[in-house]
């Protein structure tokens, strides 16, 4: 199984030279990956605990009398539903996410961001676009961050080429953004809940370290613009009957509403314990009433394009069904224990905890960081002293690892993948010009992390 993911990765980045869309290897990668564990896992069942099976004892008490293949089928069926849910979630985020930004995009909400950016310098721009995604990631999270940002970018430059360079250099500012924030991605989030970290430590311990994953990179990736080049951005219309029909409060409307489905998503989940999906489906539930409302006696075909309804039909699926390959591929190597079997093979070989977190944040590069970093919390439990206490170096520095690890390669964080569905990045394109940078500032973020602490 290992191996067929690894196969799966290397067509996914070879998707311009094979010619097939890199959805169809996801999805085809996660189905064949399943189908063998489901024909021949039982083996791995009957060998390998899970805590799965203590979940499908509580509900079925007659669990423990049946055969082990019978056993297995309700194992295989409980792992499904269960990797299939926690997969949805973070769909439906994705799709809401993408609904409220083309819904803000249509309204001209975001020209009243544009308008506030003097600068047509593509230096300027670039450093300003890369330390405004830094600093939303902290608050709204790494995903909903490259979603607004890419959509303000999209007005702001023309040419494919110069947004490809943009786009790139925002996911190695929205994971170096994520890293030193409790929600800022799912994995801290995760080392919050779970208690390993606090809010404080966390930010105090690794801005530093943030910082220089962002600025090693963006000092290079500078230089890939000309002093004096100038961004063609596209111009909003005057006479656009669209645009014209809509009142300027009404875009801001849209534009608060929209920003603040994002930005309460980490607020509803901390305090009321919602889960991120379900809070960003509220913001697009309020859009979809404002629009409704305003639109239902508008005759204008144009208008009528501005609906909820419509929208829906200019998202980009495939990009969701390929979000859907990829964390299925991986969910069903977490079921068979492979994840598992890394991460004890890594304990023994290596005492150092920091350097685990190093490699385990390179993992993190081509496997979900979720995955790793609920593995290792179930390998290390807090202790009362040392490197694995609460807001201990092992776990502050595990945060800098696994979330801006994910930049190294397009495929290793979601923000990456939004990405590389909403610009149509290739992995080739990324590998060659943006990995080597986010190796760079990745290792001077974890040498400053260890310098210091």
């Amino acid at each position: 199984m290992p191996v067929i993911f690894m196969i799966g990765i290397i067509a996914i980045a070879f998707e311009d030279k094979i010619r097939i869309n890199k959805a169809a290897i996801a999805i085809g990668m996660s189905i064949l990956l399943w189908g063998i564990y489901i024909v021949g896992g039982a083996s791995i069942f009957a060998s390998h605990p899970n805590t799965g099976i203590d979940a499908l004892v509580g509900i079925h008490p007659s669990f423990s009398q049946m055969s082990l293949r019978e056993q297995f089928n309700m194992f295989v069926e409980f792992s499904l539903v269960e990797s299939l849910g926690d997969v949805s979630t973070t769909l439906f985020f994705v799709l809401a996410s993408m609904a409220i930004i083309e819904i803000v995009d249509s309204h001209g909400g975001f020209d009243v961001i544009i308008t506030l950016i003097k600068t047509r310098k593509k230096r300027k721009l670039l450093w300003i676009f890369s330390f405004l995604t830094f600093a939303l990631s902290a608050v709204l999270g790494n995903l909903a961050t490259v979603i607004v940002v890419i959509a303000l970018v999209r007005r702001m430059i023309l040419y494919k080429e110069d947004r490809l360079i943009f786009a790139s250099m925002i996911i190695i500012a929205a994971n170096a953004g994520g890293a030193w924030s409790p929600i800022g991605d799912v994995t801290t989030l995760l080392l919050w809940t779970g208690g390993n970290i606090t809010v404080l430590s966390q930010s105090y311990h690794v801005i530093l370290s943030s910082l220089a994953m962002l600025i090693v990179p963006l000092i290079f990736v500078n230089f890939m613009f000309k002093k004096d080049d100038i961004a063609r951005y596209f111009d909003q219309d005057d006479d656009d009957y669209v645009l014209s029909h809509i009142h300027p409060g009404f875009k801001k409307t849209i534009l608060i509403v929209g920003i603040l489905s994002l930005a309460m998503v980490p607020v509803f989940q901390v305090v009321l314990n919602i889960p991120p999906f379900m809070g960003v489906l509220l913001g697009l539930t309020i859009l979809w009433i404002l629009t409704d409302r305003l639109y239902y006696d508008r005759r204008n075909k144009g208008l009528q394009e501005l609906r909820v309804n419509r929208v829906f039909s200019r998202i980009d699926v495939p990009t969701v069904l390929f979000f859907l390959g990829i964390l299925m591929s991986v969910a069903s190597i977490k079921t068979a224990g492979q994840l598992t079997s890394m991460s004890n093979v890594l304990n023994s070989l290596i005492p150092n905890p920091e350097i685990i977190s190093i490699i385990l944040g390179l993992c993190s590069s081509f496997i979900d960081n979720v995955a790793l970093v609920a593995g290792t919390i179930g390998m290390y439990p807090i202790a009362e002293t040392g490197a694995f206490m609460t807001d201990g170096t092992f776990w502050t520095f595990l945060a800098y690892c696994a979330v801006t690890g994910g930049a190294i390669l397009i495929i290793g964080s979601a923000s990456g993948v939004t990405v590389m569905g909403l610009e149509k990045i290739s992995f080739g394109y990324y590998f060659k010009k943006f990995t080597p940078l986010a190796l760079l500032g990745y290792f001077a973020g974890a040498a400053i992390y260890m310098i210091l602490f």
